[in-house]
């Protein structure tokens, strides 16, 4: 079913570790001025976020507010 391997001798296995290759990859593109602007104003944007819900939320968190008390209505009052 299956095809016999030949073994590997483990020296190849070894020399192949420490392979490296003559062909250097392409340099990178160097972003424009506008698309780091872009990543700078989309990293401001999610962190300004993330700080104004906690701005919000953290009132509601907390567990000693004024009107913790239960409400009654008006109409319950006058008997």
């Amino acid at each position: 079913m299956f095809g016999r391997r030949e073994p590997v001798p483990f020296a190849f296995v070894a020399e192949a570790d420490r392979f490296r290759s003559n062909v250097t990859p392409p340099p990178r593109e160097r972003l424009s001025v506008s698309q780091m602007a872009g990543r700078w104003l989309l990293g401001l944007t999610i962190v300004a976020g993330l700080v104004g819900s906690l701005v919000v939320g953290t009132p509601a968190l907390s567990g000693d507010h004024p009107g913790s008390q239960p409400q009654q209505s008006q109409a319950s009052q006058k008997n």
